[in-house]
């Protein structure tokens, strides 16, 4: 279990680091645009992320 999650962290490393590594000027603009909503909009987007993730994990598992 440790080893697949251990990938999977590192997988999304991978992934996260993809578009400041070929697209930096776009990635800050994605950042900056993120600071300006609200807490509230940023919850929302947090709570859909973990359910689709939830949702992949079950079809997956």
């Amino acid at each position: 279990m440790w080893t697949t999650l251990g990938l999977a962290f590192a997988m999304m490393l991978v992934f996260e680091g993809l578009l400041p590594l070929f697209a930096p000027a776009s990635w800050r603009d994605l950042f900056r645009r993120v600071t300006e909503l609200t807490d509230g909009q940023i919850r929302f987007f947090g709570l859909v992320s973990v359910l689709v993730g939830l949702m992949l994990a079950a079809l997956f598992a």
